[in-house]
């Protein structure tokens, strides 16, 4: 082990590292974050690929800063803006989305293409868009204050980089808790010589779904976790606390006849049940009059919050909102989406986890499938019944289509939920939204610790030049999750070098199990053996260390935070920075 071991880094702060600050322009890492002002009409300057950018043409994957040449521009155009979405069965909400859809329209494109997608904002609070899993250019990764500065009300910005690997992506706000709402869509970057053969794709992207429903926000639930503290997290206690309210909430206030002064200082009352009084996983999937209990202080809506959420997959509590509903492509299970094949077809499914705080497992009733691609990198084949999934997590899996209607269900784990799509190959009647494949409790992939990468993306094995040791803490009752029993802090920076092999050691000393998720570079997991698959998202569980080596090839000011959107937003997050 080199002598640069790092354990915690205070004495740099973000401003030293800016230099002048973000608003300023210079010479500094990352002087350009405030590109996307009116000098160059809210574009920024288009990224570099990563060496090898095509794995098929048989390199190995590098750094996006080896590589100068950019491939096709490809342009898009996204609005974030309210609107009323549909989840199944005339169950309409208002909520957020991009262009009115929900998900969000995929973006395709192929690996070594430079994407530019304007932004326009509709909402009435600030935004941004971060490009999960992507090994882009700093400015463009979409983290207000870090980054850039949030899109304002009524302003436009052109995210504009050169994506380096194909895989299965997504992107989301990074504001507050936005991504609670219904801004996500897929990110599908194709191998221009992909090497699986398969008749179809199907995209599948898994939500936990709240917003608007009996007139609760994500915020009223952030707000009824920490019983009314503020949140440390990027847009709700750095931006004058414009979290996510919007006309809908206030409107919703007038109709119940509060003002807002009195509304404020009120005392609430819990409801006589204790935490879960009826609003807990055994309704969570009855429609919502609207009528619920009480929230308590500093909640606005519904009372959201449950406690006796277990799972042995996730390794005790597995999670701490009641979510009313469980979507698959934005549909309830009584009223799912379809998927038509013919008999022996090859299907490539590309499964996204968009939720807040739901872990998901999924099957497909009657087939086996073979996982190939993992966050996006390929990986040997490994075949299993059924997979777990954390936020923010991805699986590429194949399977051989069978003949007649098969049921897709992905288990809210712990939450006894469940979401519900359907393959259809024959005919036959659709599942009933209860059923559970016995896929669901036999082989399950609980980690990508099994999974070995492709050699193609394996990073060589070397020993680090830095060790940086981080214990995450807090806990469900205070809402205090926290790296080190620091919560976030924009100033506090741990600094590595370019070119280092740097060696982040997680121990989780919480009772919760978390999602960790590194921006800007996948990292291996490593065994005592070898590096495996490649990541930029993985489930730690309870009182379990996680151990994970990356290449310092991409300069800028990087997020490590747990994607929870709750427990990142009450501080579980932090600042990795170095420059070139």
């Amino acid at each position: 082990m080199s002598s640069q071991e790092h354990t915690r880094q205070t004495s740099h702060t973000r401003r030293a590292v800016l230099g002048a600050g973000i608003a300023a322009a210079g010479s500094g890492l990352l002087a350009a974050c405030s590109g996307g002002g009116a000098a160059d009409g809210g574009r920024g300057a288009a990224g570099a690929p990563a060496e090898g950018s095509v794995p098929a043409d048989g390199k190995k994957v590098g750094g996006p800063a080896a590589v100068r040449s950019v491939g096709p521009l490809r342009t898009r155009t996204f609005t974030a803006t309210p609107s009323t979405v549909d989840i199944g069965r005339g169950r309409t909400f208002r909520t957020w989305t991009y262009n009115d859809q929900l998900p969000g329209k995929e973006v395709r494109i192929n690996a070594g293409d430079t994407l530019e997608l304007t932004l326009s904002n509709h909402l009435p609070v600030p935004t941004t868009v971060h490009w999960h899993g992507i090994a882009l250019e700093n400015k463009m990764d979409g983290v207000p204050g870090v980054t850039q500065p949030a899109v304002k009300p009524g302003g436009t910005f052109a995210y504009r980089f050169t994506v380096p690997h194909a895989g299965t992506y997504w992107f989301h706000p990074h504001y507050g808790v936005q991504i609670d709402r219904g801004m996500y869509a897929p990110l599908i970057v194709e191998d221009p010589k992909e090497p699986l053969a398969y008749d179809h794709e199907w995209i599948i992207v898994l939500d936990d779904w709240i917003d608007g429903v009996g007139g609760s926000t994500p915020d009223d639930v952030l707000s009824q976790l920490r019983k009314g503290k503020p949140a440390m997290g990027h847009g709700n206690a750095h931006d004058g606390g414009h979290g996510g309210r919007d006309e809908d909430d206030e409107e919703r206030e007038r109709d119940r006849g509060e003002d807002d002064d009195e509304e404020r200082d009120r005392p609430r009352s819990r409801p006589s049940g204790g935490v879960d009084a009826g609003y807990g996983p055994a309704r969570a999937q009855e429609p919502d009059s609207g009528h619920g209990s009480p929230a308590p202080a500093g909640g606005r809506g519904p009372r959201r919050l449950l406690s006796d959420a277990t799972s042995k997959l996730l390794g005790g509590h597995a999670g701490d909102v009641a979510y009313p509903y469980y979507l698959i492509n934005g549909r309830t299970a009584d009223d799912p989406t379809e998927f038509k094949a013919r008999p022996g077809d090859r299907i490539r499914l590309r499964i996204i986890n968009a939720g807040g705080e739901t872990a998901f497992r999924v099957a497909l009733g009657g087939h086996e499938m073979t996982v190939v691609h993992s966050d996006g990198f390929p990986v040997h084949p490994y075949k299993t019944d059924a997979l777990l999934l954390g936020m923010a997590e991805r699986y590429d899996v194949m399977v051989t289509a069978k003949n007649g209607v098969f049921p897709f269900t992905a288990l809210a784990e712990g939450k006894r939920g469940s979401a519900m799509a359907v393959l259809r190959t024959g005919s036959g009647a659709t599942p009933k939204p209860s059923t559970r494949p016995s896929e669901l409790d036999r082989r399950v992939l609980q980690s990508s610790a099994h999974l070995r990468p492709e050699e193609s993306v394996k990073l060589d094995r070397r020993r680090p030049d830095r060790l940086i040791r981080f214990t995450l803490t807090g806990g469900m009752k205070r809402y205090d999750w926290a790296f080190d029993r620091q919560p976030y802090d924009p100033e506090v920076l741990h600094r590595i070098e370019y070119g280092e092999r740097v060696r982040l050691v997680v121990i989780n000393a919480t009772d919760m199990w978390h999602p960790m998720h590194l921006h800007g570079h996948t990292f291996a997991l490593a065994g005592i053996d070898s590096l495996g698959a490649r990541k930029d998202t993985a489930i730690l569980l309870p009182h379990r260390k996680l151990v994970a080596d990356f290449d310092a090839d991409n300069p800028g000011l990087w997020m490590f935070h747990c994607h929870n959107i709750y427990h990142s937003e009450s501080g579980m997050m932090t600042t990795l920075a170095y420059e070139d």
